[in-house]
């Protein structure tokens, strides 16, 4: 095997922990035009699996070994090169996009107060949206807009606000879980289960609408290759987020709310559908 072969196998390997993990975010993927996929595969399984490290690797010191994967993160970027598969992809999309430390550091910090963490004052509540969603969604934009600048400085607050809208979707569908097997609220200024109510579940749901619109408007003037993607991983979410609206909190802390595969691959062919429509107007 070759170095090259090594590469494609590690990309391999992302895109595989990527479509265990989300069925969502993968078909997204696939929408996108083929030079895209690799690197978004390389992002997200490298952000999986600090997630796992801080959500599910119980029995464990996750503290030493989210330690231990920020320094292999580091020496991956500076050597070039990892034995770690999911590490090596993603310090190739590191140097390849110009991805900066900045934007590593604030998302393996927001991983860290996982570990310290149960519950956020909105200060707090704010800056862990940040770390661990929005700078994932800068991220990818560094991705999309290969290298151009004044694109990424034009979109930047979009991306920002799809990642953090995506990620307050997810704290509201699994609120029930994250109480039961993690011991965390996902709410800002709400630090016990029964301060969970519909007033507080509303507020953050108009946040969110209002970040899916702004969110919109960056979409919109993405690149052809990943305006698709991007826009039926939207069209995913939004459904989502409209199913979640109708529920009170007693009801999502009994159940998770979920969009059949039937209706994933419905709302793909409407996103199809729709950014033709975009392209003509």
């Amino acid at each position: 095997m070759t170095l090259h072969e090594y590469h494609e196998t590690c990309f391999k390997l992302s895109r595989k922990l990527t479509n265990e993990y989300s069925t969502s975010f993968s078909l997204g993927i696939k929408a996108f035009s083929p030079e895209f996929r690799g690197p978004i595969y390389g992002i997200y399984g490298y952000v999986r699996v600090a997630d796992e490290i801080v959500d599910t690797f119980d029995g464990h010191d996750k503290k030493k070994l989210l330690q231990d994967f920020r320094t292999e993160t580091y020496k991956a970027i500076n050597e070039g090169i990892s034995t770690n598969p999911i590490l090596n992809s993603f310090q190739i999309v590191v140097k390849k996009y110009g991805i900066t430390n900045e934007l590593i550091d604030a998302f393996l910090h927001s991983m860290e107060m996982d570990l310290y963490e149960s519950s956020y004052e909105r200060n707090e509540y704010d800056n862990y949206i940040f770390g661990s969603a929005e700078v994932v969604g800068l991220m990818c934009l560094k991705v999309f807009c290969k290298g151009d600048e004044n694109l990424y400085n034009k979109l930047e607050y979009s991306a920002k606000m799809l990642g953090s809208a995506f990620q307050k979707v997810n704290f509201l569908r699994d609120i029930k879980s994250d109480l039961d097997d993690r011991k965390r609220i996902y709410l800002p200024d709400v630090h016990d289960q029964s301060d969970i109510t519909d007033l507080n579940k509303k507020v953050l749901e108009e946040e969110v609408e209002k970040e899916f619109q702004e969110a919109l408007k960056g979409i919109l003037q993405l690149p052809d290759g990943v305006k698709l993607g991007v826009y039926s991983a939207f069209q995913y979410y939004y459904g989502l987020f409209n199913k979640i609206r109708k529920l009170s909190v007693t009801e999502l802390l009994s159940k998770r709310v979920r969009i059949p595969n039937y209706v994933k691959l419905g709302l793909l062919f409407k996103s199809i559908f729709e950014v033709k429509v975009f392209k003509t107007a």
